[in-house]
């Protein structure tokens, strides 16, 4: 148990990552965490809470946590877990969170990230915007206290940050897919069909994660634990594939979060896997959008349904399944868009099965954000894994990850752009998504080995 992993908030993407983590650590580390409910008081109160029911053991090294703990807090409470070497990881940064009304942001979580900042060892961001929004508002963050203000923050926490972008692990989907997505997915990375497995052959820049993967293996068997990249794998010979080591999708997680709103709405959701598999069928049916976000406002649902109604006022044919948690305070619209949008709608509602979750997004053809925050976008990433053509706005972190005839600069040209899919839903479905080469400041999809990286630099 060399390594400590702390999630003071174990849902959503957070738990997925501790659960990538703890998979390869295996015995080699000791994961505590806390539910994924009432994320305001987990951010205030967490190191406490820890500070009791963390175990004490002379074999820890590392403490691995995301920022939503106070970790500044934590360390002042246990000595002896502040003398390791401390990995804080960035899934979002309350500098750059936006809020409905200015007086509503509070001050107090910003400040604890910046404690923790400068308490941790090495400090890991999912993306490149979420450092650079994070780092280049602590100055102007700081002006709000009102006298004696520290200085030079920003250049005491920068040396400790870097990205590693956030560990995707995909499984086969290939099952679920109709036959114009399996000819592309063979077409963009490779696949070749045997029986009925399919094997990549050369995912576009790989070059990097199978080095990483190499060095992994050479560092497992000599017992030493702090490279541990490869999220994407369950078996160590060879590059990781998504394909060949797929995740289970058998298994339902229901959410403390799911709304009995929704519950209603489990039979709107059907798949016909027969209709599915023939071409002649699925290239005949309407544009099919998918809004896989949480229903809250910083994802902007406004502006997404405003867009899709005015499609429905033109009689543009589409069908539009709306994913994604819904939490105690849902906005308004979604009930009105809803009842608007009519037999437009093919599913409302979160799906706790994985596997359903990833049916619905292979059946859609365009996967769109209205974001008006985002760090890294698993559930786009997810969505164009599947195939969706994606639709984003050229803003946060969209630019960053998707080439840019991805992008959309405003909801006109959203529209228009959705306007002349519905008219020829041919053209998404004949596109090839264009990867991207690996750079600095672009984003594998691939796969992320923030283990291997994010340790080696603690044990450095």
């Amino acid at each position: 148990m060399s390594v400590l992993l702390i999630e003071a908030f174990y849902g959503g993407s957070h738990k997925q990552l501790m659960d990538l983590l703890q998979e390869e650590l295996r015995e080699d580390c000791v994961l505590c965490t806390l539910p994924a409910k009432k994320w305001h008081w987990k951010a205030r109160t967490a190191a406490l809470y820890f500070m009791q029911t963390v175990p004490a053991s002379t074999n820890y090294r590392i403490l691995f946590a995301s920022s939503v703990l106070n970790l500044a807090e934590l360390a002042a409470l246990r000595p002896d877990l502040a003398k390791l070497k401390k990995v804080l990881y960035f899934h979002e940064n309350q500098l750059a969170y936006p809020v409905q009304k200015c007086q509503e942001r509070d001050f107090q979580y910003g400040y604890n990230q910046v404690l923790s900042c400068l308490v941790a060892d090495v400090v890991v961001f999912n993306s490149a915007f979420n450092m650079e929004s994070f780092l280049t508002s602590i100055g102007k963050f700081m002006k709000l206290i009102p006298d004696h203000r520290p200085k030079d923050l920003e250049k005491i926490i920068r040396p400790k940050c870097q990205v590693l972008y956030f560990p995707v692990r995909f499984p086969d989907v290939s099952r679920f897919m109709p036959e114009h997505k399996l000819a592309h997915l063979e077409k963009v990375i490779g696949v070749k069909s045997n029986g009925d497995a399919y094997r990549s052959e050369g995912l576009p820049g790989q070059q990097k994660s199978r080095a990483l993967m190499k060095t992994s293996d050479a560092r497992r068997e000599s017992g030493l634990c702090e490279a541990q990249p490869g999220l994407c794998t369950t078996q160590h010979e060879g590059p990781p594939s998504p394909l060949t080591a797929p995740a289970s999708l058998g298994t339902s997680e229901a959410s403390e979060s799911t709304n009995p709103c929704q519950e209603e709405d489990k039979q709107h959701l059907t798949f016909n896997l027969c209709n599915i598999a023939s071409g002649r069928d699925y290239q005949q049916r309407p544009l099919h959008v998918a809004w896989p976000h949480r229903w809250e406002h910083d994802k902007d649902p406004e502006t997404f349904f405003k867009v899709l109604l005015k499609l429905k006022e033109k009689d543009l044919p589409f069908h539009v399944s709306v994913l994604g948690e819904a939490f105690t305070e849902i906005p308004d619209i979604f009930a009105e868009a809803k009842k608007a949008l009519g037999s437009s709608v093919l599913h409302w509602g979160y799906l706790p099965s994985k596997e359903d979750y990833f049916q619905a997004l292979c059946m859609a053809d365009v996967v769109i954000s209205t974001a008006k925050h985002e760090f890294f976008g698993v559930a786009m990433v997810e969505a164009v894994y599947c195939g969706c053509y994606p639709l984003c706005p050229k803003a946060l972190v969209y630019p960053e990850i998707f080439p840019a005839e991805y992008l959309y600069s405003t909801p006109e040209q959203l529209f228009k752009r959705l306007q002349n899919f519905c008219k020829r839903p041919d053209i998404v479905r004949k596109h090839l998504y264009k990867t991207m080469e690996p750079t600095p400041n672009k984003c594998e999809i691939i796969v992320s080995s923030i283990t291997g990286n994010a340790f080696s630099c603690a044990e450095n």
